[in-house]
């Protein structure tokens, strides 16, 4: 077609698009994640993100020669609320400082992006009402299975769906032990001493082994999938210090095998939630995630389930989180001011009274009778036998053995686990594991 004498074709010089300024990052803390954090940015040719700040004590000590000469290193922390930066990262982790800290920054209209669990499982509803207030964002996505991105998932891929369960092996800790107990069926305390000299498990791992860094994570999973405001401390956690290897054997028999599983369903108004070991199907996908991977499933109405399985520790892929999350603000920023409605969030009853098939495990001294003592216990609280199993070899004196129990909920069962624990022959409490089909 012949263009008429008053049309004009337009050309463009690329060169001469003003591209918006980079957005100025704050990073507070240079430690396992703000290091590999700092390189990252220090490498990107992109002009989207500049690193203007580095804060961290001892800041002397810090400084590295590969860090551009124009980053300001300083342990004063107003001089980054009094400057122009459009962004806060927060790595320094634990409550204090780093709630103060994350607080004034949103009060001073500045967006923040943390990988610190522990606050947003505590402060996390409240704060995003903050961020909203002063129009900036919060992005905590690197806070839960490190480099595994479950949580921009949640914001972005799935926000289509309506979610009504999540589950997880969020502790690559216990799950390194565990998979330990399952391949060579060492004892526990070897298998915990090698998840400390390979640096999973810190000297002190009670926050792993007995599941307060799982509910933490849970309860950031419930904010981000199901919108329901719950406290860590209102969720159930068991220990895995009562597994043994003898447990891998039997849950064998089952086709099973043994994790440490964060799972959390709302159902009307109630949120059931709890983390501990649990058994489950050695063919399905948490019975398959090995050593000290993450994996978080799902489950929508629409959608149905989706995986998500990678990396859930370590400073390389905990910083590659973090950029992303980064990255997402920046570009939010460079499409001007919108007002974000703050999440609309429901405060649930919580309840750890799943209904699930159970494996009950003894430790016993030998005698005629203990098996029709148990089943009467049983039958006295109705709860129904599903298998008996006793593996031959054992010393008459200290002898396992494992009762299945056909689907009940947790409070028919903890009574007759009470009453049980109190018979003369039981020479350890009953260990009681929920069978996750």
């Amino acid at each position: 077609m012949r263009k008429t004498p008053t049309e004009k074709t337009q050309h463009v010089n690329p060169d001469a698009v003003e591209r918006s300024p980079p957005c100025r990052v704050a990073l507070i803390g240079f430690g396992t994640v703000g290091r590999p954090v700092a390189k990252i940015l220090c490498e990107r040719t992109d002009r989207l993100l500049h690193l203007t700040h580095i804060y961290n004590r001892n800041v002397a000590r810090k400084k590295q020669s590969w860090i551009p000469g124009d980053v300001i290193w300083t342990e004063d922390f107003d001089a980054i609320l009094k400057s122009d930066v459009n962004i806060v990262i927060e790595l320094i982790g634990g409550l204090v400082p780093a709630e103060e800290f994350v607080r004034s920054a949103l009060q001073a209209g500045k967006s923040v992006v943390t990988a610190n669990k522990q606050l947003i499982a505590r402060h996390g509803p409240d704060l995003l009402q903050l961020a909203s207030a002063n129009g900036c964002q919060l992005e905590f996505g690197a806070s839960v299975a490190g480099g595994v991105p479950v949580l921009p998932a949640l914001r972005t891929g799935l926000s289509g769906d309506r979610l009504h369960g999540i589950a997880g092996i969020l502790n690559g800790t216990c799950n390194y032990i565990l998979s330990r107990l399952e391949s060579d069926r060492i004892p526990f305390s070897e298998a915990l001493e090698e998840a400390q000299a390979r640096g999973y498990a810190e000297a002190d791992a009670s926050e792993d082994l007995d599941g307060g860094d799982a509910r933490a994570k849970l309860s950031i999973l419930a904010l981000a999938a199901l919108h329901a405001s719950v406290s860590p401390a209102d969720i159930r956690s068991r220990t895995i210090r009562t597994i043994d290897a003898v447990d891998f054997d039997y849950a064998a028999e089952l086709g099973c095998t043994i994790r440490q599983i964060s799972r959390a369903k709302l159902k009307e108004k109630t949120l059931f939630a709890e983390v501990g070991p649990s058994l489950v199907p050695a063919a399905s996908p948490f019975g398959r995630v090995q050593r000290n991977l993450n994996l978080v499933l799902t489950s929508g109405d629409y959608g149905g389930d989706m995986a998500f399985l990678g990396a859930g520790a370590g400073g390389d892929p905990t910083a590659v989180a973090v950029v992303s999350d980064l990255m997402f603000v920046a570009e939010s920023l460079s499409a001007g001011p919108r007002s974000r409605p703050p999440m609309q969030l429901a405060s649930p009853k919580v309840s750890c009274d799943f209904e699930t098939p159970w494996y009950l495990r003894f430790w016993v001294k030998d005698q005629p009778g203990i098996i029709a003592s148990l089943a009467a216990i049983l039958s006295a609280h109705q709860l129904n036998i599903d298998a008996v199993l006793q593996k031959p070899g054992f010393d008459k004196n200290a002898l396992p053995f494992v009762i299945t129990l056909e689907p009940c909920r947790d409070s028919q069962l903890h009574p007759a686990l009470e009453q049980m624990s109190t018979q003369a022959f039981a020479l350890r409490p009953c260990l009681s594991l929920p069978i996750l089909r």
